[in-house]
């Protein structure tokens, strides 16, 4: 475990979570250029782990689960502190957490671990960090087309994160029935 966490992706993944106390502290402060240039470090961390995996060989098991994690973590908690700010609405952070716990608690309970992210959580993984950026950008910058995109963003987030929700749903209990009727078959 320890040479895993030497790893150098997972290394960019651990300092991502160390962005997460800081950025939210920004947003509190109303230091929007530094949230806003925390979170797009942050995102460049992101990209940065995933592509030094592949060129230095250096995937781990840790980095598996560790990437996914930091990535929610920093989501979530700026939907949470976005809206406590009223720069997000209630109604899509109350569903990116629903989601994300419903998700979390069918992984916890069952013995499906093998579920690779779809289109759907792709599309709303996408729309999650593009919110947020548009939404930190009009922290710095208020320009009317913002404004509209972010509302955009929040409506899209919100439509993306149900459908996401509801296919991973059907998706397991696809796969968890499959896994029923092999064990009473034999």
């Amino acid at each position: 475990m320890i040479s895993q966490l030497r790893a150098a992706p997972n290394q960019l993944t651990l300092a991502r979570l160390l962005f997460v106390p800081f950025i939210v502290i920004s947003l509190v402060e109303h230091h929007n250029r530094w949230a806003l240039a925390l979170f797009v470090v942050a995102g460049i961390s992101d990209a940065l782990d995933g592509l030094l995996a592949r060129v230095l060989k250096q995937q781990t098991y840790l980095g598996q689960y560790l990437d996914p994690i930091a990535d929610k973590l920093l989501l979530s908690t700026l939907f949470l502190a976005l809206s406590f700010e009223h720069r997000i609405p209630w109604y899509v952070t109350v569903l990116v957490f629903s989601r994300d716990l419903g998700s979390a608690l069918l992984y916890a309970t069952n013995t499906l671990r093998d579920l690779r992210p779809s289109i759907w959580g792709k599309a709303n993984t996408a729309a999650q960090v593009a919110t947020v950026f548009a939404v930190l950008l009009y922290g710095v910058w208020q320009p009317e087309w913002l404004r509209i995109t972010n509302n955009i963003g929040f409506r899209l987030t919100f439509a993306l994160t149900l459908i996401s929700w509801i296919h991973y749903t059907v998706i397991v209990g696809q796969k968890m029935r499959a896994g029923g009727a092999e064990r009473t078959s034999h």
